[in-house]
């Protein structure tokens, strides 16, 4: 048995690389291969606040590997280990302090997102929020499409993050507010902290691709009702974990996402199916065990 810090991650691990993972691991989800261990959590009150500790989890049969992915919050702040087993043999075979893993493997299932799901003559980028998710999904985005243009709506930091995304990527950037990228880009992506949506849906062009990752609670949104009931298709990384954990789905309106509207991201990958260029489709991530557990397996292979 191995044990990997987020230091030798980071040595490792790449975008490209993640992309390919999610990849690999959606298609063999698509084609009904492997299973998801959906999220549990458990809370407790301490010294006046809310800990809690939460677990996830994934076999893919076809990669050899079995994983569970454990985590606390504590005020906020979280901390991820991954633990990895054959599963041919059962055996222990790695684990993984997953913070740096963590960090950048939901950008990457954005990017396969975007990249099968966003149209050819798309150029215009908004991005929601100015943190360590807006930054690793402006990374993982530009791997999969040229943007002429990225416009950053965040309640802070707006102006530092367009002049980094300038420096590092020569792509022209711009701060923004709400309105503005709603209405003038054609893909969104909204990696935020807010509890209630961020902008009218109304003012979505017909044709873009929106990204909703920001939160896997029930009790948070955002995407409104208008732009849920505009859109074609609701993607999802696993049917049930987005009834249970998505805001988006959970505080809908009755009647506004019909089953027909949502399927797997997987599936749709599989089956090489088309997307209507001219419809809204939306992808919503809360983040399954799935993913954690490819990433994790990548990356043993190649430390090991």
């Amino acid at each position: 048995m191995r044990f990997f810090t987020d230091a030798q991650v980071a040595e490792v691990f790449t975008m490209p690389e993640a992309i390919e993972a999610m990849r690999s691991a959606f298609t063999q989800f698509g084609h009904g291969e492997g299973a998801v261990l959906a999220r549990g959590r458990a809370n407790a009150e301490i010294n006046g606040k809310t800990s809690t500790i939460s677990a996830m989890g994934a076999a893919l049969p076809g990669s050899d590997v079995l994983g569970t992915k454990v985590y606390s919050t504590v005020a906020g702040n979280f901390h991820f280990i991954i633990n990895l087993f054959s599963a041919s043999t059962g055996k222990l075979t790695a684990i993984f302090e997953a913070n740096e893993l963590t960090r950048l493997r939901t950008a990457a299932a954005t990017a396969l997102a975007t990249e099968k799901l966003t149209r050819k003559d798309a150029r215009i980028f908004a991005i929601f929020g100015s943190g360590t998710q807006a930054k690793a999904h402006v990374d993982a985005l530009l791997l999969v499409h040229n943007f002429d243009q990225i416009l950053v709506c965040a309640r802070s930091h707006a102006e530092e993050f367009s002049a980094w995304i300038e420096a590092k990527y020569k792509v022209n950037a711009r701060s923004v507010d709400a309105s503005t990228a709603a209405s003038n880009a054609d893909v969104i992506v909204t990696c935020t902290r807010a509890s209630e949506p961020l902008f009218d849906g109304n003012l979505v062009r017909p044709g873009s691709f929106i990204a909703a990752v920001g939160s896997s609670k029930p009790t948070a949104r955002e995407l409104d009702d208008k732009l849920l009931a505009r859109a074609s298709t609701i993607f999802v990384e696993w049917i049930p974990a987005a009834k249970a954990e998505a805001g988006e789905f959970v505080r809908a309106a009755a009647g506004i996402i019909s089953e027909e509207k949502v399927k797997e991201l997987g599936q749709f990958i599989a089956q090489a199916s088309p997307r209507n260029m001219n419809d809204i489709v939306i992808y919503k991530s809360v983040g399954i065990g799935l993913e954690d557990i490819a990433i994790a397996k990548l990356i043993y292979d190649k430390l090991a």
